[in-house]
C-alpha cells in the first residue's frame, strides 16, 4: 500500500538521523515516503535535507505555525496522496518499528484507524517525563473519554499522536485542528470509524526537550469545549439549576431554624433526585438504553453523590468550624468544585455504553534503538 509518514518537528534537530534510519529500515521495500512539516526555529529543516534516505522525503516548513502540532498534521494530510498515513511525533518517544505493526493491523481488520495505544495490555507510558505529565495525561484521557463515550468506546488512548488513518476517511475540511490532539480532532469530528488498537510502549526522550505547557493544556480544553459542547453544558446547566435549588433549601430550612448541616443533608437528598431526573431527560437520553436499567442507573448515581455529598459536608463543617467563610459561600464553592469530577463519573461509569472493547493484543517485539543503530 501507498504510504506517507507524517513527522511534525519543532526544534527537532538532534533526533533526525536516527529517526529518519529507523522509519527507512521499518518500511525497507515499501511505497512509502517520509513527509516532514517543519515549525522549528533552528536548523531542523536543514538537518533533514542532509540526513541520508532510501525514502523519499519531503520538508513542509512552516514559518507561522498555524494550529500547532495538529495544524501541521493537517497540513501533512493535505499534502498527501497516499493510501494511508501513518502520524508520529520525531522526538524517537513513538518507535518507528511499530509503524508495519499498525499498516498491517489496518490490512487484517479493514480498520479506518490503527491507534498506538499506551493502554492496553502490552502497552506502558513509562517515558513520560515524570508524575506531573502522567497524572496530567491520565486526566486528560478521562476527562476525554467522558465527553465521547460513544465515539471514544473502542479508543483507550485518544491522547497519542501515534497512529495510522486511512487517508479518504479523514475529512479535512471539518477539521479545526488546536494545540496537541489531532487524533481526537479526527475522532471527534467523524463519524462510523472503524477503529483497532495496538499496545506500544511509550519511550524515553532522545534529544530535545519537551514541547508540553500551560497553553497546550488550555488549547486542549478549547479543543474539548469545540468538539463537545453540548453534552457537558447541558450538564453544567443542571448542575447550576441543582446548585441554586441546594442553596435555596438550605437557606430556606436555615431561616426555618434548622442546624446548617441538617439543612445540606436535606437540600443534598432533594437536589440529587432532581438532578438524576434531569439528566435522565435531556443530558443522557441516547445512552439510557445501552448500558445498565433505570434502578441500576439511580443507585450508581444515588450512591456516588451521597459519597460525594458526605465528603463535600465534612468539608463545609471544617471550613465553617475552623475560617471566617459563611456556610452558603463555602457549599458553593464545594459544589463548583465537584461538578467535573461528577461529569466524568456519570458518563464513564452511569451511562458508558456496554459495547464491545478493544481487542487485547500482545506486544510485538521491538528492536531498542542501541540494537538499531548498530546494524546501520
Amino acid at each position: 500500500m501507498q504510504t506517507s509518514v507524517i513527522i511534525p518537528t519543532f526544534n527537532e534537530a538532534g533526533n533526525i538521523h536516527e529517526l529518519v534510519a529507523r522509519v527507512n529500515d521499518a518500511l525497507r521495500g515499501q511505497d512509502a515516503e517520509i513527509i516532514f512539516v517543519d515549525d522549528s526555529a533552528d536548523d531542523t529543516p536543514e538537518v533533514i535535507r542532509n540526513t541520508h534516505s532510501t525514502l523519499p522525503v519531503r520538508v513542509l516548513h512552516r514559518d507561522v505555525a498555524l494550529g500547532g502540532l495538529s495544524g501541521a498534521v493537517v497540513e501533512g494530510l493535505a499534502a498527501s496522496a497516499s493510501e494511508w498515513v501513518v502520524v508520529m511525533d520525531g522526538d524517537l518517544q513513538h518507535p518507528p518499528e511499530m509503524i508495519p505493526v499498525l499498516l498491517a493491523s489496518a490490512v487484517t481488520d479493514s480498520a479506518d484507524v490503527v491507534i498506538a495505544s499506551r493502554h492496553v495490555r502490552g502497552g506502558s507510558s513509562a517515558g513520560l517525563d515524570g508524575w506531573t505529565r502522567t497524572l496530567a495525561s491520565s486526566g486528560a484521557k478521562m476527562l476525554t473519554r467522558a465527553m465521547f463515550p460513544r465515539k471514544l468506546q473502542h479508543c483507550t488512548d485518544p491522547m497519542t499522536g501515534f497512529f495510522a488513518v486511512r487517508r479518504a476517511a479523514v475529512n479535512l475540511p471539518a477539521l479545526r485542528p488546536q494545540g496537541f490532539k489531532i487524533l481526537l480532532e479526527i475522532l471527534g469530528r467523524s463519524s462510523s470509524l472503524k477503529v483497532i488498537e495496538e499496545p506500544f510502549v511509550f519511550g524515553e526522550r532522545q534529544a530535545g526537550v519537551s514541547k508540553a505547557s500551560m497553553n497546550q493544556g488550555l488549547q486542549f480544553l478549547l479543543q474539548l469545549a469545540g468538539l463537545r459542547f453540548g453534552r457537558l453544558s447541558g450538564f453544567a446547566l443542571i448542575g447550576a439549576i441543582g446548585a441554586v435549588a441546594n442553596l435555596v433549601i438550605m437557606a430556606g430550612l436555615q431561616a426555618m431554624g434548622v442546624w446548617y448541616l441538617t439543612s445540606a443533608i436535606v437540600a443534598a437528598v432533594v437536589t440529587m433526585v432532581g438532578n438524576f431526573m434531569l439528566q435522565e431527560k435531556f443530558i443522557f437520553p441516547d445512552l439510557r438504553n445501552e448500558g445498565y436499567g433505570l434502578w441500576k442507573r439511580f443507585m450508581l448515581s444515588f450512591g456516588f453523590n451521597s459519597v460525594e455529598a458526605i465528603l463535600r459536608t465534612t468539608a463545609l463543617y471544617l471550613i465553617v468550624e475552623t475560617t471566617p467563610l459563611h456556610s452558603l459561600v463555602t457549599q458553593a464553592m464545594l459544589i463548583a468544585v465537584g461538578f467535573l469530577i461528577r461529569f466524568v463519573y456519570h458518563s464513564r461509569v452511569v451511562y458508558r455504553p456496554r459495547g464491545a472493547v478493544s481487542r487485547v493484543i500482545e506486544p510485538v517485539g521491538l528492536l531498542s534503538p542501541v540494537d538499531d543503530l548498530s546494524a546501520l
